[in-house]
């Protein structure tokens, strides 16, 4: 098997573990000796074994000098866990070959250059780009102190979200409402707004097969019009955070905090996004998927504060002027001001279509 072959295998095994981990990334290890892996792992949660850590406790004996293919540069520094490239060089391996640096200061290239300095040989790079697409909430928080935030829609053909009544179960068919359930189980935090949780009085948990972990819900609510009888505040499966201004009812305030939700007021009359995703960064929430309305879509796209979406397209035809869209607000005034994106994956799901895209970087046309 080539580097890349077995780079791939490290790549599965991190993979399986997203949204697990957070705060820290999803990282895969496998040994290989004499062309046979002899040990294998992934980090499974925060304060745990990293996976080199576990593929050297599987290899035993038989690590010195054997290759290390890793997912992620190796720490270097002591944190909740002891540094693995110190076990690295303590197992004496012979290569370590690695998909990408650690964006973080306290690794970013440190770990690489101890295992150089140690004489063990190391290569950089393969499957860069797998490997960074994988980590990218982890990436994206370590580099601006923001939760990577996605956009999630589910419309029909002609781009609505519901009838002019404000009907939207269902628009899309099972399959697409499930891959929508993995997408929250990959996340930190899931946001909506309050009108949301009035018109729908959704649940936002995770509900696959095999189970899956609640993201932390939260609600855009500057006034505290979230009912106290809203499946949320009633179903106590997962964390609930309202974020209201100095303007909400005390009492209400109370009442929910009675309920075990966390109430959090913002010094203002409004609610900037910009001081939500601050705000949400501070609280170790490393990304956040945003399932909300029209308007709460429409505060992230015109701020540009948003580094994916993923659209679900039903092959539906709703029609009429007061049937709501995707993205709501006043909208741009000339061509110039769009948001233009690159489409990262484009896949039939059941019978819809599921179309994933980032922003375009500057340059790019």
């Amino acid at each position: 098997m080539t580097d890349e072959e077995y780079m791939q295998l490290a790549l599965n095994l991190a993979s399986a573990t997203k949204g697990q981990t957070s705060p820290n990334p999803v990282v895969g290890a496998i040994v290989v000796k004499n062309g046979k892996v002899i040990g294998m792992g992934a980090h499974l949660k925060r304060g745990e074994a990293h996976a080199e850590v576990i593929a050297l406790q599987m290899a035993g004996n038989e690590a010195e000098n054997a290759d290390v293919y890793v997912t992620l540069e190796p720490c270097s520094h002591y944190g909740k866990t002891p540094p693995c490239a110190e076990l690295l060089i303590e197992k004496r391996v012979k290569r370590v070959v690695i998909a990408t640096e650690d964006p973080n200061e306290q690794v970013s290239g440190q770990g690489i250059e101890k295992l150089k300095q140690a004489g063990i040989q190391v290569e950089t790079g393969i499957l860069q780009e797998k490997a960074e697409w994988l980590n990218r909430h982890f990436f994206h928080y370590i580099r601006t102190g923001q939760p990577y935030v996605t956009l999630k829609t589910a419309a029909s053909l002609d781009g609505k979200t519901a009838t002019r009544t404000g009907e939207s179960k269902w628009i899309t068919g099972e399959a697409a409402r499930l891959a929508g359930h993995d997408l929250r189980h990959t996340h930190d935090a899931i946001l909506v707004g309050v009108d949301t949780v009035m018109a729908d009085d959704p649940s936002l948990t995770v509900r696959r097969p095999n189970g899956g972990i609640h993201p932390i819900r939260v609600i855009v609510d500057r006034h505290l019009r979230t009912p106290l009888s809203s499946k949320m505040i009633q179903d106590k499966e997962a964390p609930v955070w309202i974020l209201c201004t100095k303007e909400a009812d005390e009492e209400k305030k109370r009442q929910l905090e009675n309920r075990g939700v966390q109430v959090f007021s913002f010094p203002s009359i409004n609610i900037d996004v910009r001081d939500v995703l601050t705000f949400l960064g501070k609280k170790e929430i490393t990304s956040l998927y945003v399932e909300g309305g029209a308007t709460v879509h429409a505060s992230f796209v015109e701020n540009h504060l948003f580094q994916e979406i993923v659209c679900f397209i039903a092959p539906k035809i709703i029609g009429g002027r007061d049937a709501p869209s995707v993205i709501g607000g006043e909208g741009i005034a000339s061509m110039e001001e769009i948001t233009s994106l690159d489409i990262v994956s484009l896949d039939r799901v059941g019978e819809d279509i599921q179309i994933v895209a980032i922003p375009k970087k500057k340059g790019r046309t």
